[in-house]
């Protein structure tokens, strides 16, 4: 069964696609060397960009991962070489979105988006929004999700002050957390099993 829309995580030299020529593939596989701190990342992205690799940046809570957010990741990286994405802490989702809610911690959301091989390097930031993150890595393009007026997105001003280019990519109709909780809780209210 072919299924529409995914990208093969395997290239035809067998080596994981999506990732910058600088990240070794077998930690592509674990994830755990494209978690990045601040200071490094910064240092590591200065690297890449002397050597003409253009880095593509996008944020989120990432919190149940579904479909929606792989096709927004590959579509995102599709804009350049390597692609950035900056994770919400718990306290700075608890902060946007409430008390309930990440479902899922900061670092099991940083693992599974790591792992993806179309994210290059994740980093997590505790603030309500990303410029920080922006700011410190200057990214040669800053994506967000077509829900996204550009003219809202978060570090456009900064991005386009130094001829970077601001994109919005088309969303999967249907497809969000907030939706997968609330059918989980239609569906099966109190009558989960807990065993």
């Amino acid at each position: 069964m072919k299924l529409r829309g995914l990208k093969p995580a395997v290239s035809r030299s067998g080596i994981l696609s999506g990732h910058c020529s600088s990240v070794p593939s077998r930690a592509r596989v674990s994830g755990r060397e494209c978690i990045k701190s601040l200071s490094s990342l910064k240092n590591e992205l200065y690297r890449l960009k002397s050597r003409g690799k253009k880095v593509v940046f996008t944020n989120g809570c990432f919190d149940i991962l579904h479909y929606g957010h792989v096709k927004y990741l590959q579509d995102a990286r599709a804009k350049g070489d390597c692609l950035v994405v900056a994770v919400n802490s718990d306290a700075s989702i608890r902060r946007i979105k409430g008390k309930n809610r990440p479902v899922v911690g900061e670092n099991d959301r940083l693992k599974v988006v790591s792992s993806l091989g179309c994210v290059d390097f994740a980093v997590l930031f505790n603030e309500d929004n990303p410029l920080k993150v922006i700011k410190a890595l200057k990214p040669d393009v800053l994506i967000k999700g077509a829900d996204w007026s550009k003219d809202r997105i978060i570090g456009a001003d900064f991005v386009k002050s130094y001829g970077g280019k601001v994109l919005t990519v088309k969303l999967v109709k249907g497809r969000s957390t907030t939706a997968l909780i609330e059918k989980i809780v239609r569906d099966f209210g109190c009558s989960l099993n807990h065993g």
